[in-house]
């Protein structure tokens, strides 16, 4: 698909459209949307930016490529004055005091925010489900899940609710709710992006990323959104990548021999991803097998990881500085029933056993094992990409579940991670691509070379 930004900048610029009516449209459609998609609708904002931008333009003023452009929030990110409930019956009341900075590039750049995306609780879900504003449901068919955790700000872009959404991603949760709504979804490079003003789950995994319905769409707000902050520390400064994406440095693609052969996938994503393959072969591109860590483990070490993190990161999360509370007779009751009534069954999963493997007695035992296997992986990646300029591999290995099955068996929803965490651990840039298979490829390459990843996409939108 081309490029809405470019498209609808033209149309702005030439006076074919007002900006808005185009916001009043978008706004409209949320309001409407049966999908689950909208935690809240920021109107009056959205509005009096836009009829900004129309003043410019009757004044024969310029404006910047984003300037007047619709986009949606996962609702993970702080935005002042606006309510940010990381979809938790805990913080359900509770309004930012501060913008986040990737959101504030944005806004700098003119774009404008139209809503608060649904999604997992704090992230902790792969299916949209985990969330007190009811099940995401999915843009191609509504009986199955949307996807996790950033699913609301997924289904937004398919269904053209919003012309691009800013999503989260720890361990997949951008890649895979874009491969099960068919839409392009970026996880960048790890501090590419600042994660200042977006509320922490797994610190060290955590990335801001674009979801958009075109790979210029995903070049161009990754552009805007990338850059040193001060803010955060494990930023850093970053080349804007070109709009001419040559493919001339790709020579050699590599996928992962044992994600193809293990028994999880399914018959019809296998058959699809060697397809693929298949063409990309005949397109005269070297393709390798390359040997990885079986799935089992790299789930087990992402949410060992994960899960420590984020019972440091919610241990703020008491009621006494943010969101409800419930008294107890004692300040250690208070706490503790806060705490048992506002959290979700899943989150409180996670905390559990985040606190589990912090514990006397196991940290050494599991935590510090998975931080090892976390060194043997990156150390397998650059290795792996000595020999390969680009991974492929499917984003999940099953079709998207019905509603409510991801519930029943939160097992199965850890497993739906396998093709994704892998990247992330390893702090890699990945892109979900629509095509392929029934839920996407990912193309991943090698740290900070998030341009290899689009100028890829470009190359298999040609091929497949």
């Amino acid at each position: 698909m081309e490029s809405q930004i470019y498209k609808i900048h033209q149309q702005l610029i030439n006076k074919e459209i007002s900006c808005t009516a185009l916001v009043q449209e978008k706004l409209d459609l949320l309001q409407q949307n049966t999908f689950n998609t909208v935690n809240s609708l920021l109107e009056e904002t959205a509005i009096e930016l836009a009829k900004k931008v129309d003043a410019k333009i009757a004044n024969g003023q310029e404006i910047g490529l984003l300037e007047g452009i619709p986009f949606g929030i996962k609702d993970v990110y702080m935005v002042q004055g606006t309510y940010t409930t990381a979809s938790s019956d805990l913080l359900k009341n509770y309004k930012s005091a501060y913008t986040a900075t990737a959101i504030q590039k944005l806004l700098d750049a003119g774009a404008i925010p139209l809503v608060k995306e649904n999604c997992d609780s704090f992230g902790h879900g792969s299916s949209s489900e985990n969330t007190i504003f009811g099940a995401v449901k999915n843009a191609v068919n509504p009986a199955l899940v949307g996807g996790g955790s950033s699913g609301g700000s997924a289904v937004n872009v398919a269904k053209d609710y919003t012309i691009f959404s800013i999503g989260g991603d720890t361990g997949g949760s951008i890649r895979q709710p874009a491969g099960y709504n068919k839409v392009y979804g970026l996880k960048p490079t790890y501090g590419r992006i600042s994660r200042y003003g977006l509320m922490a789950y797994a610190s060290s995994t955590d990335c801001v990323g674009p979801i958009a319905k075109s790979i210029e769409d995903i070049r161009i707000v990754l552009n805007v959104m990338s850059g040193k902050d001060v803010k955060d520390q494990t930023t850093y400064k970053s080349d804007k990548i070109k709009k001419d994406l040559n493919t001339s440095n790709i020579k050699t693609v590599g996928y992962f021999k044992n994600f193809i052969e293990s028994k999880a996938i399914s018959k019809e994503i296998k058959a699809d991803f060697l397809a693929t393959i298949d063409k990309i072969k005949a397109k005269g591109i070297a393709v390798k097998e390359l040997e990885f860590f079986d799935s089992d483990i790299l789930v087990s070490t992402y949410y060992t990881l994960a899960m420590a993190e984020t019972a440091s990161n919610l241990s703020r999360l008491d009621g006494t500085n943010y969101g409800a509370r419930i008294e107890g007779d004692t300040l250690k009751d208070t706490y503790s029933i806060t705490r048992s009534e506002k959290f979700s069954e899943e989150t409180k999963r996670r905390i559990v056993g985040g606190n589990q493997v912090l514990s006397q007695g196991f940290s050494d035992e599991i935590y510090l094992k998975a931080q090892d296997v976390r060194n043997q992986i990156s150390a397998r990646f650059t290795n792996d990409f000595k020999e390969v300029d680009i991974i492929l591999s499917p984003v999940t290995p099953q079709n998207p579940p019905k509603i409510g099955d991801s519930l029943k068996d939160p097992l199965a929803m850890y497993l739906s991670d396998a093709y994704t965490v892998g990247f992330s651990l390893a702090e890699l840039p990945t892109l979900t691509l629509p095509k392929g298979t029934n839920t996407g490829l990912q193309l991943t390459a090698d740290k900070k070379n998030d341009a290899h990843v689009l100028q890829f996409a470009n190359l298999l939108n040609d091929i497949l």
